[in-house]
């Protein structure tokens, strides 16, 4: 854990995180720190995700987490076996869930770039089945799926030049002049055929000269076949003497070993198998098993929104106050007896949970073993390959490393005095540059001074010449003294020079012993932060552990104080109930009529006989209403018939009157044909 730490605070206080962390302050992290760096981190591999988590809701931020992770292909730690664990410690910011993730994502940062790149474009959007019974519908989802494919081709021929090491210029240039060079070459070849065709028998002499190009070309196949035999006899040879190596010493390690040792190491490994056979791995295949059933268990129901997931969190804790309140009433019932054998159980557990830890351990160790091995025999067949030689052993590889450290001190000193050189010449340098500037300030003195007189343009003409000869002749003797006046300057300044340098010799001396004291104190800086370093991971153990400790003696002090409350409930309950009863006993004892009509006995007589007395009226009514049950009903069932009766009479009334009408519009009708 404090490797994977030192991992995480390391790549975080480089490019382009510059946090400037160290462990303590690390672990001191907040909840919301840390999941503000988490956000960060992710940011950087996808920049959509460069968020603050403040501006969000808590479900927002974890939802936007786990797609990510999801499509970089997270996978949570074995110690992490339940998906909602790992969620509910993503929203809450638990370092047991942060700290993984961070190491994971900062081990391959690139990797996961890229990966985050393609994603956006090669995360396939399900549509529904239903959607795509329509023809645009398939049709689109179609060239969609063209399109990701072409995208896919597209970006394996953009790796594959990028990893080939060429360039498109290179490549352009590379063709010009090779079609330039086939240009000349035919031109060439068209000036050779016209001369030979003017030679005699140049036909014979063209097809000796083609049969000598092609026995030369076979001699240099020839001459490359004899060479890839050699090279192939001689890695043959050096393969016979590693094996030959080995053979060596497979007999040594033989010979040293006893039968007793190698039958030991055999139990050793026979008992390990057998645990993990027996014990661990079916342990683990039913604990993935039962996670993958829950998975796909919460795969199979539908989405949930926010109001389903509070109903389900009310749920869940009212079914934990229920557990601990039957646990409670368990511990209290069974206590006495499970006491003798609770401590026994504790410590099988305990010496269970060692026992897979070891046993995780050792099969770490040996996978880390054999990796070491396997790296170990690639070196050497490396090593062997690219001297031609054995690999140095015991004597001779002191030897060699006494001769690399003198040659190191060696290096050192020189890389000392070419450090001082270099620092003289920066100082010669910059005197040469104060020189120049001098040189150059009197230069345009004199160009001020020329121009002052007249000098700077007598050569424009034959007449300016004769007319100021006189007034250069006097330029020249100023000139002279002014170039005495330089020379005398140049050796005050090379004067100068010497003393400075005579001067400045002490200071560089003790410029040198002050470096050799700064190293010497960067040296011991730096093994004092290796032991602070060390000193702090101690003691955050230290703190981790006792912090474990305090956690386990504060619920054993929430269960005895539980304890001690359930007690004291039930002990005020019996009390209650005794002092009823002592205050019944009394009230029922006592010689007064009246005391003894308030004891809950009377009352519960004095009802009693109220029930009986109303379930003998009850009773009568019920004997009466069934003696008038049977003439009630046929009296009943004359009213029904009556009624039916009534009915039937209404319904022939109206049909007598409705055939009546009809039969007075008839006669009507026929008395008005008659009159016409």
């Amino acid at each position: 854990m404090s490797d994977q730490i030192k991992f995480i605070v390391e790549k975080l206080n480089q490019e382009p995180f510059k946090k400037s962390y160290n462990l303590i302050t690390f672990d001191s992290l907040e909840s919301m720190q840390l999941l503000q760096l988490l956000s960060d981190v992710l940011g950087e591999i996808d920049p959509k995700h460069a968020v603050d988590i403040r501006e969000e809701m808590p479900e927002q931020t974890a939802k936007r987490m786990l797609s990510l992770l999801g499509i970089l292909k997270y996978k949570p730690p074995g110690s992490i076996s339940d998906l909602s664990a790992f969620r509910q410690g993503l929203v809450t910011g638990s370092k047991p869930v942060i700290h993984p993730v961070l190491h994971w994502l900062l081990q391959r940062t690139s990797e996961l770039k890229k990966r985050a790149y393609l994603a956006r474009f090669l995360v396939k959007l399900e549509v529904p089945a239903e959607f795509l019974q329509d023809d645009t519908v398939a049709e689109t989802n179609k060239q969609y799926e063209e399109l990701m494919e072409a995208f896919k081709n597209l970006h394996k021929e953009c790796e594959q030049l990028k990893t080939s090491g060429f360039s498109t210029a290179e490549i352009r240039r590379d063709i010009s002049a090779m079609e330039e060079e086939k240009d000349q070459l035919i031109k060439r070849v068209e000036r050779l055929k016209k001369r030979v065709e003017t030679v005699q028998n140049h036909q014979r002499m063209l097809e000796i000269a083609r049969q000598l190009r092609l026995e030369k070309e076979r001699e240099e196949s020839l001459a490359q076949q004899k060479q890839e035999q050699k090279n192939q006899l001689f890695h043959a040879e050096q393969r016979l003497q590693r094996v030959q190596l080995q053979l060596k010493e497979m007999h040594h390690a033989v010979v040293d070993s006893k039968p007793e040792s190698l039958m030991k190491k055999l139990e050793e490994e026979i008992k390990f198998n057998s645990y993990l056979a027996t014990e661990k791995i079916p342990r683990e295949l039913e604990s993935k098993k039962k996670s993958l059933y829950f998975l796909q268990k919460v795969v199979a129901e539908p989405a949930m929104s926010q109001s389903d997931l509070n109903v389900l969190e009310i749920k869940i804790n009212e079914v934990n106050a229920q557990i601990n309140q039957l646990i409670e009433k368990r511990m209290m019932k069974y206590e006495p007896i499970d006491s003798k054998f609770s401590m026994y159980r504790q410590q099988a557990s305990i010496i269970s949970r060692k026992k897979e830890a070891k046993a995780e351990e050792l099969q770490a160790a040996k996978e880390e073993m054999s990796n070491t091995e396997k790296q170990m025999q690639q070196k050497t067949n490396q090593a062997r390959e690219l001297e031609g030689s054995e690999v140095l052993k015991g004597d001779e590889f002191k030897h060699y490393v006494n001769k690399l450290r003198s040659k190191n001190t060696y290096y050192k000193k020189k890389r000392l005095e070419l450090a001082e050189i270099t620092a003289e010449y920066g100082i010669l340098q910059r005197t040469e540059e104060l020189l120049k500037q001098r040189h150059e300030a009197l230069q345009q003195q004199l160009q001020a001074i020329e121009e002052k007189k007249g000098i700077s343009g007598y050569s424009d003409t034959q007449e300016e010449l004769e007319r100021v000869s006189a007034v250069k002749s006097e330029m020249d003797e100023m000139k002279g003294r002014t170039l005495d006046n330089m020379s005398e300057m140049v050796k005050k300044l090379n004067a100068m020079v010497a003393d400075k340098k005579s001067s400045l010799a002490p200071v560089i001396k003790e410029l040198r012993q002050l470096r050799q004291k700064c190293q010497e104190l960067t040296q011991e800086c730096d093994e004092k932060k290796v032991q602070y370093d060390s000193c702090a991971a101690g003691l955050e153990s230290n703190r981790s552990t006792l912090e474990q400790e305090v956690k386990g003696l504060l619920e054993e002090c929430i269960q005895e104080e539980s304890n001690y409350r359930y007690i004291n409930c039930m002990k005020r309950n019996i009390e209650v109930q005794l002092q009823r009863a002592k205050e019944e006993m009394k009230t029922y004892v006592s010689p007064d009529p009246q005391e003894r009509r308030k004891a809950i006995r009377e009352q519960y007589t004095r009802m009693i006989l109220e029930q009986e007395n109303l379930g003998k009226k009850l009773r009568e009514k019920q004997k009466v209403v069934r003696e008038s049950h049977g003439p009630n009903m046929k009296q009943v069932k004359m009213w029904q018939d009556f009624e039916q009766l009534m009915e039937c009479k209404s319904e022939c009334f109206l049909k007598q009157q409705n055939q009546t009408a009809i039969g007075q519009v008839i006669q009507e009708g026929g008395k008005d044909r008659l009159v016409l």
